[in-house]
Formats: C-alpha cells, sequence, structure tokens
C-alpha cells in the first residue's frame, strides 16, 4: 500500500526499539510526517551545499556537525543554519546527548522543525532508527482467514466464511501445528519479497469454533501450539465442492495469488462431507517443502509417462 507514513511523534513516543529520544525544540512540528526509512547526515548542507539535500529525510547531526557549528564563525554558522532551515526539514536529531547550539534551537523552534536528542552514539542510533523505519513503513493489509504453521510452512487459509477454517486449523494443533492467526490476519510486507502473518493484539491465541465459542489455544494446548508471527508461504483456499467443475488432478501447473505485490502458491480444496481436511493440509505443507528441494512429484510423473510413451511407439500390443 503506497502513502504509508509516520509522524515525528510517532518516534518521539517509541518504547519499543529504544531510540530513547526526547524533544529540544520545534514542538509545532510534530506533526510533520516520514514516509523513507533512510536517513541523512547533513554534513556540506552546514557549509551551505545543499544540492543533495532530501529534507524530507531525517536529518541526524553527530560529533562533526556539532564540533563544526560550535566551532565556525558565529556569523557564518547563523547565515548557513538561516538557508538551511528555509528548506521544509522533516526533523533534526541530535546524537550522543550533545548540546545544539542555540541558534539552531532558536531558528527551529521559529519555523516549526522538530530537534529531537539522542544519548546513542551515532552509529548506534542510525541502526535502531532504520530498523524502526524499515518495520514501521511497511506495506500491510488484512486479510480474513487463519494462518497456521505446518511443519515450517506458513500455510494462510482462505475461503468463505462458515466453511470450515477454524475447524482444519484445530485438527492441525491438536496435531502437532502451531496457530498464528484466527479470523483475521495481519500482514505486511518485508523487504525484499516476504510476507509476514500476525494476529491482531485482541486476537492474538483465540480461536472462534462454531457451537464452543471463543477458545484460548495457548491455555488450551501450551505455548507450543502458538506462535506470534510466522512467513506466508502459501495460500489453501477452501471451496464448496461443486459437481459442475473440474478440478486440478495432478497439480502439474502450479497457480500463485498476489498479495502486496508479492506471488504465493495457491491451492484450491474441495470441501465436501468425508474429506479428512487436516490431512490433506499437512500433505500439501509437506509437498510444498518437496518443491522447495527441487522435486516436483506431478512433473516427475508427467516426465515419466512422457519417456514410457516414446519409449513404446503406438500400436503396440502388449502379450
Amino acid at each position: 500500500m503506497d502513502g504509508i507514513s509516520l509522524s515525528i511523534q510517532d518516534l518521539l513516543t517509541d518504547n519499543e526499539y529504544g531510540l530513547g529520544l526526547s524533544l529540544l525544540a520545534g514542538k509545532k512540528g510534530l506533526t510533520h510526517r516520514v514516509s523513507s526509512s533512510r536517513i541523512q547526515k547533513p554534513g556540506l548542507a552546514l557549509a551551505g551545499y545543499t544540492e543533495h539535500l532530501h529534507p524530507e529525510r531525517l536529518q541526524v547531526l553527530g560529533n562533526t556537525e556539532i564540533s563544526y557549528l560550535q566551532q565556525s564563525d558565529k556569523q557564518v554558522v547563523v547565515e548557513k543554519l538561516t538557508a538551511l532551515c528555509n528548506f521544509p526539514i522533516s526533523c533534526f536529531i541530535v546524537t550522543k546527548g550533545l548540546r545544539p547550539p542555540q541558534i539552531l534551537l532558536e531558528l527551529t523552534e521559529a519555523r516549526s522543525i522538530p530537534v529531537l536528542a539522542t544519548p546513542h552514539q551515532s552509529s548506534t542510533f542510525i541502526s535502531l532508527i532504520t530498523k524502526f523505519l524499515e518495520e514501521r513503513l511497511l506495506p500491510t493489509t488484512h486479510l480474513h482467514g487463519v494462518l497456521i504453521d505446518v511443519l515450517g510452512v506458513g500455510v494462510l487459509l482462505s475461503g468463505k466464511s462458515g466453511i470450515g477454517k477454524s475447524e482444519c486449523a484445530l485438527d492441525l494443533v491438536i496435531r502437532g501445528h502451531r496457530l498464528v492467526a484466527d479470523d483475521m490476519v495481519f500482514i505486511k510486507k518485508k523487504m525484499p519479497a516476504v510476507l509476514i502473518g500476525q494476529a491482531e493484539e485482541a486476537l492474538q491465541y483465540l480461536m472462534e469454533i462454531r457451537g464452543l465459542g471463543i477458545i484460548n489455544i495457548k491455555d488450551l494446548y501450551g505455548v507450543s501450539a502458538i506462535r506470534d508471527k510466522k512467513i506466508i508461504d502459501m495460500q489453501l483456499e477452501l471451496m464448496e465442492w461443486d459437481e459442475s467443475h473440474e478440478y486440478d488432478r495432478l497439480g502439474i501447473d502450479d497457480q500463485t495469488v498476489t498479495i502486496l505485490g508479492i506471488e504465493i502458491p495457491h491451492i484450491v480444496i474441495p470441501v465436501r462431507p468425508g474429506r479428512n481436511l487436516g490431512s490433506i493440509i499437512e500433505v500439501a505443507a509437506r509437498n510444498h517443502l518437496l518443491k522447495g528441494m527441487g522435486y516436483h512429484s506431478a512433473r516427475d510423473f508427467q516426465e515419466r509417462l512422457l519417456a514410457r510413451i516414446e519409449a513404446r511407439p503406438l500400436g503396440d500390443e502388449v502379450e
């Protein structure tokens, strides 16, 4: 999804990544938005060379930048900082707990440019803030379904409401597999091409079974039956059996579905009384693992069949 951004306030209130930020000036600019995970150290921009300045990125001021501002001619510093602050800077972040020049605080306050401080070294903070931004700016979506870890394969079960997704997942949990999310799966795209699925916080470890109501898988089966998040490797769509529909009986041509721009294998599983869906889903996961190792059973069968036909011309009879 395009257009994902964070406010400077989001950075300031973070408690998960240990950014350790505090506000020095420019409180009115906390609504500024950041949409890129890349940061910039202004460097030459402080000396007046602004051709490659990216004002939409976070501007990190470390020991080198602060020392330059403190040791340079005051009139020159005022002139260069005034020119720099005329750009729509998203935010300045001062590292190592350094105190920036008063003129910078005054100019940024007047122009509503936030100035934040962190006790971290520049290299440490850049690593932390980059990870923070990469995680928080990832494209996301929500899908109705169930996500379960089957033999290390992230299987996304989809299908219309009441088709039996949760019951299948419960059967798999009883077999020793692990529930990630039931009913609503929160999906995040992680670069370069991975889908991470997890449950919404309010629904974590919970499952709805019609007739039983809400059950807590963690409480019933222990921590070995759940996991917080999982890479989505394939999607299995449960669909009511239709006698008039021709279902794939060989599996030679792999089908895919696109989620957040990433293609993953997609298999339609027809549902009818008497079919053991738990076993079918488990076999689908095992088959996916085999394909990942380079063995495709349906194509191997096709190749052996074609080789046998070529070896025995049409018309030959078996005695």
